[in-house]
């Protein structure tokens, strides 16, 4: 592969299975990736059966090391996004 895909091709992608203008399939996903955005946000997961789900999970701090430096910091504990794909989805990546 020689390309990633970005918002724009999914958008037209989308408008062109759907029938719907890009403007219309620009806000559908626009509104898809706000409602995933806010769930997290307030600690909730995000299931999309057979595609996967989305959730929070926390790393702990650390300490880490200044590479210019040598110096020896402290990295905060922090929450981080969390993606884990269905079996579909992980099926049709291994074909």
């Amino acid at each position: 592969m020689s390309k990633n895909i970005t918002k724009a091709d999914l958008v037209a992608s989308a408008a062109e299975a759907s029938g719907l203008t890009k403007s219309a399939s620009e806000e559908v996903i626009n509104q898809l990736l706000s409602t995933v955005e806010k769930a997290l946000k307030k600690g909730r997961s995000v299931t999309l059966v057979g595609f996967g789900s989305f959730s929070v999970g926390t790393r702990q701090a650390r300490k880490g090391r200044n590479p210019q430096t040598k110096k020896e910091i402290k990295i905060p504990a922090t929450k981080v996004a969390k993606f884990k794909p269905g079996k579909t989805l992980k099926e049709a990546v291994n074909k």
